[in-house]
């Protein structure tokens, strides 16, 4: 039996995957695509690892080749904040390495009671998946199973974390056209958030 791959390398940096739970379904998303990113066995967890799990696979680890963690692996790494964040710690403590989270951005809707605030000091960047400019166009791309009050929680999210993280942006990939792009590029403006467009390309580019 294969160990899960929670820590792997991709193009050079070091990403953590610790779930497969998300609660959108992307139209673009890399998982209707391939078990495999980049040239990594499937990122498919057998289940969801305990924090002793997550520690240990991050022991194994040869840090000295990487400047940063990634949370980001098949399912949304904010399914699971508190191990986000504890995780995050635990590696601040042991390397002092940055931390970033690649996320949809909807943890206020999984989780209403998760504190926000926890995550200062523990996380230093955070890439948000705004993917479209108005609630209806972001719901039929993501197909979130939380309906059109999505759009919003995404937005208010960055704006808080935008007020107490080093580093937070947009991010859209450019599959959604020229036009769709400009118009989140004005949206991200709107709500003081700067923006990045992604180059979708195969199966490990939609990761950056």
């Amino acid at each position: 039996m294969k160990a899960m791959k929670i820590f792997y390398d991709l193009n050079g940096s070091l990403y953590a995957n610790i779930t497969n739970k998300c609660p959108c379904n992307c139209t673009f998303c890399i998982r209707h695509n391939d078990e495999t990113v980049g040239e990594n066995d499937s990122l498919w967890l057998e289940h969801e690892p305990t924090m002793d799990e997550i520690k240990a696979a991050f022991d194994e680890v040869d840090t000295s080749k990487y400047g940063e963690v990634v949370f980001c692996g098949y399912g949304e790494p904010m399914e699971r904040p508190e191990e986000v964040v504890e995780t995050a710690r635990y590696i601040k403590e042991k390397t002092g390495m940055r931390v970033r989270i690649n996320t949809n951005g909807l943890v206020s809707l999984m989780h209403p009671t998760f504190d926000l605030y926890t995550m200062r000091g523990a996380i230093d960047s955070i890439s948000i998946s705004l993917n479209a400019s108005d609630p209806q166009k972001y719901l039929d791309i993501t197909k979130s199973r939380f309906g059109l009050a999505s759009y919003n929680s995404m937005l208010n999210f960055a704006i808080l974390a935008h007020s107490f993280i080093p580093d937070v942006k947009f991010t859209v990939v450019d599959v959604i056209g020229k036009d769709e792009v400009e118009k989140c590029r004005e949206r991200a403006a709107d709500v003081g958030v700067p923006l990045r467009v992604r180059e979708y390309i195969s199966n490990n580019r939609e990761y950056d």
